[in-house]
């Protein structure tokens, strides 16, 4: 369940902010929900997730990450990869990487994340697939790939309920990659390359104009779940 509403309510302002319909998130994310009944991976992985992250620190990897950032993390955090962020993992020294990628729990990605992705879906890294209204053809792609992968955590963004799917709030891969760890209740999360002030280079394809104002809202989400967690 999510943290708290207003992590939930702002997928509303972002819909109206951009012209986007609910009906073609609600659309998605239950094509996604219909497309894994049965499949093992997606039983109880809210469960299996928490029991991974109990009492565990965890770095989230965004957008704008480099090498540096990842070195500068003390060895026991757990990585949480938003998307095509897991892209800075094979450029790490040949020490570092093998441990990075051991130390990997989660990607959460909505299709996008492109090349950068192989590697993961090749080692069998849980992910977290996102449905929203313009991504069937990237989540059915990349579902299609994922016979590997151990355990798969279902999110959308629509205000009601959908069985076999969680929204934990947030926006893009990696403002919801935070709200997803805030939700599972861990409560040490370091943020690794966020900037909104420029586009990152593991950005999948997209309009640079509208991705600035996207990271902007991601801003947003990621004060409100500051503030939730200054209370």
């Amino acid at each position: 369940e999510p943290l708290v509403s207003s992590l939930v309510s702002i997928q509303d302002d972002v819909r109206s902010a951009f012209g986007w319909p609910l009906e073609a998130d609600m659309e998605s994310a239950e094509a996604l929900a219909a497309a894994i009944i049965g499949l093992e991976a997606a039983s109880g992985a809210v469960a299996r997730l928490k029991e991974l992250l109990t009492g565990r620190s965890v770095a989230v990897l965004g957008a704008a990450v480099e090498v540096d950032q990842v070195l500068a993390l003390p060895n026991d955090y757990l990585l949480v990869a938003a998307d095509g962020s897991v892209g800075v993992i094979p450029e790490l020294p040949d020490e570092a990487r093998e441990l990075a990628w051991e130390r990997l729990i989660l990607i959460v990605s909505d299709g996008d994340g492109g090349e950068p992705l192989e590697e993961a879906i090749a080692r069998g890294i849980p992910f977290s697939l996102h449905a929203h209204g313009d991504n069937q053809d990237e989540w059915k792609n990349l579902l299609s790939r994922l016979e590997r992968c151990p355990l798969l955590l279902l999110t959308h963004q629509c205000p009601t309920p959908i069985e076999g799917m969680h929204n934990p709030g947030g926006f893009t891969d990696g403002d919801r990659a935070a709200c997803l760890l805030a939700a599972l209740g861990v409560p040490d999360v370091v943020l690794c390359g966020f900037r909104s002030d420029k586009i990152g280079r593991w950005t999948g394809g997209t309009d640079p104009e509208r991705k600035m104002r996207k990271l902007k809202w991601m801003d947003e989400v990621l004060r409100r779940l500051a503030a939730e967690g200054d209370r």
